[in-house]
């Protein structure tokens, strides 16, 4: 298969990880702390993601540019994080009720949009390179899915007084990331650019976002599951260190 096709596949797959999050939100009531821990793991595993494999590739392929392009990535998401009217972190533990004005909502859903949109640039643009890197930056995109899934859907749900609202603005999170691979794919030459910039997008939203969230955790367990997330990353590499390297 193509690094397209696969990456076609895999977004599918991720657009599906965002509807179980969002079909576990509108099912039941859930305890906060199975989203947690959710992001706690998604914390480690992009975070490791974008310090040992994106970042040190994207600079191997572009040494000059690829520090600004980095930068340039990590601000895209502040800046929209912290210029909307709505101040919405990516992934964060939200209590619905909170979120009962459309507009909030809405802006909410502008916001994981651009970030779902760089998932998908992330995903094609490591196949390009390399299948290791790819599957690597799969496991990262996949991991914090459900979570951003849960998430989403309970912010809309609880704005529109619909569960099928909810469900939509999950499906919009997948056409999105489609649309970010169509757009990676038809501009493959760029594809080093592309890299660098998601390096810049998975740090922040490790980094900025995820981790501040499991900071406010008690007790060692989150930052158990942060380890765990990093852990899986450096196992990996030591299993298919052949595939791993630059």
């Amino acid at each position: 298969m193509s690094p397209l096709s696969i990456s076609l596949a895999l977004g599918v797959l991720a657009g599906l990880a965002n509807l179980l999050g969002g079909m576990i939100v509108t099912a039941r009531p859930w305890s906060r702390t199975f989203l947690a821990y959710f992001i706690a793991l998604g914390s480690g595993f992009m975070l490791a993601t974008a310090l040992t494999e994106m970042i040190p590739e994207g600079l191997h392929l572009e040494p000059f540019r690829a520090p600004l392009l980095i930068l340039v990535g990590y601000f895209i998401v502040h800046f929209f994080e912290h210029s909307w009217p709505a101040h919405f972190h990516f992934g964060e533990e939200t209590h619905p009720d909170e979120f009962l004005n459309p507009r909030v909502a809405y802006t909410a859903l502008g916001g994981l949009l651009i970030h779902t949109f760089f998932d998908g640039v992330a995903i094609v643009s490591g196949f390009l390179i390399s299948t290791w890197l790819g599957t690597v930056i799969f496991g990262a995109v996949i991991l914090h899915n459900i979570p951003e899934g849960f998430t989403m859907a309970s912010i809309m749900t609880a704005a529109q007084k619909r569960r099928r609202a909810g469900l939509w603005a999950v499906v919009a999170l997948g056409i999105s990331r489609i649309a970010g691979i169509l757009t990676m794919a038809a501009t493959h030459r760029f594809v080093n650019y592309g890299l660098a910039v998601s390096g810049g997008v998975t740090l922040y939203v490790a980094a900025s976002d995820l981790i501040p969230e499991v900071n406010k955790m008690r007790g060692p367990r989150a930052a158990l599951a942060v380890a765990v997330g990093v852990g899986l990353v450096v196992l990996l590499r030591l299993l298919f260190l052949g595939h791993a390297a630059p």
